[in-house]
């Protein structure tokens, strides 16, 4: 996983994102927002891919915020079997990918849109994410597919490999 926040500019003042993309498939599995950049923000977007995931060992790689180098988000990590990974201090390359959901969201969604109030940013973050980049957008380095038919996709070979297997021991 790589993760990062940036900031959602309304009328009412800013609002922080903070995501959990899988680089496998390149789907957002966590995020959060909130009215300031904390740890509890991070923690929030974590939690959430985890209990998408329930993944047995995964990395979580960030760049050195403060929020991910907190003592809150270590432990967490800790409990959840989570190994935290940062990169050296002002170098993006290996939070690439976060950085690269981040262009896409401003360039598709927050250069269109100027945003009334809070609650209204709220919703059409929520839309973008789970109702068009998760299920609809295409990638080119998962086969021009979006994130979720990348996943269905695996899953039915796996299927159909169990399927061929357990025919196989009969």
């Amino acid at each position: 996983w790589v993760a990062d926040m940036t900031y959602v500019p309304t009328w009412s003042g800013f609002m922080f994102l903070a995501i959990v993309l899988d680089v496998w498939s390149r789907r957002v599995v966590g995020w959060a927002i909130g009215e300031q950049m904390t740890s509890e923000l991070v923690l929030a977007a974590l939690n959430m891919a985890h209990q998408q995931r329930k993944p047995d060992d995964v990395i979580h790689h960030s760049d050195q915020g403060s929020q991910y180098t907190s003592v809150a988000f270590g432990q967490r990590c800790e409990k959840l079997g989570v190994r935290p990974s940062m990169g050296s201090v002002g170098d993006a390359y290996d939070n690439a990918m976060a950085e690269s959901f981040f262009a896409t969201l401003e360039k598709e969604l927050l250069a269109k849109h100027s945003f009334r109030s809070k609650s209204e940013a709220r919703l059409e973050l929520f839309s973008y994410i789970e109702g068009w980049y998760n299920p609809a957008r295409r990638h080119s380095g998962i086969g021009r597919v979006s994130p979720a038919t990348f996943e269905a996709r695996h899953a039915a070979k796996v299927e159909d490999q169990v399927a061929v297997e357990e025919a196989l021991q009969k």
